[in-house]
């Protein structure tokens, strides 16, 4: 491990972090954002339509570990501090990221979500199963992202 310098401590010029230290993702001034985010720092983010209404926040991040890609963004809907919301898996390609304030968008009413595909925290669905995925994405409007 390299020991940095005294002088290097005390520069506050934004820069690229290395590894395991902080820096706003979200500020295209500085470190790998918005191109390049670690999926820990997506989470919790607030995805909004475009009449800037919350529908809801990101749970989790699903990559498609064969291929290497984003496959969906796990929204939360509804309920109070985790409890009595609803799961659903929202195509990657729906998401459209706003780093000007600071959350994702998506063209949806919140009226969607009330026939949309979703599910319980504990009972996800076999998200690799592909007659479920192209349903999904057929819902949004999205393209399956293997295509």
């Amino acid at each position: 491990m390299v020991t940095p310098t005294r002088d290097a401590l005390l520069d506050t010029s934004p820069k690229v972090a290395p590894s395991g230290m902080d820096f706003d993702y979200w500020d295209t001034r500085q470190g790998p954002g918005p191109r390049l985010m670690g999926a820990s720092t997506l989470t919790g983010e607030d995805v909004r339509n475009f009449k800037d209404e919350k529908l809801g926040d990101i749970k989790e991040i699903m990559i498609d570990v064969p291929t290497g890609r984003v496959a969906y963004a796990v929204l939360s809907v509804g309920g109070v501090l985790g409890l009595g919301d609803k799961l659903f898996a929202i195509p990657w390609g729906a998401l459209e990221l706003d780093t000007e304030n600071k959350c994702f968008r998506m063209e949806a009413e919140k009226a969607l979500f009330t026939n949309a595909p979703g599910f319980d925290k504990d009972a996800w669905p076999t998200m690799a199963d592909e007659s479920w995925a192209r349903d999904v994405h057929v819902y949004y409007g999205a393209v399956p992202y293997w295509e």
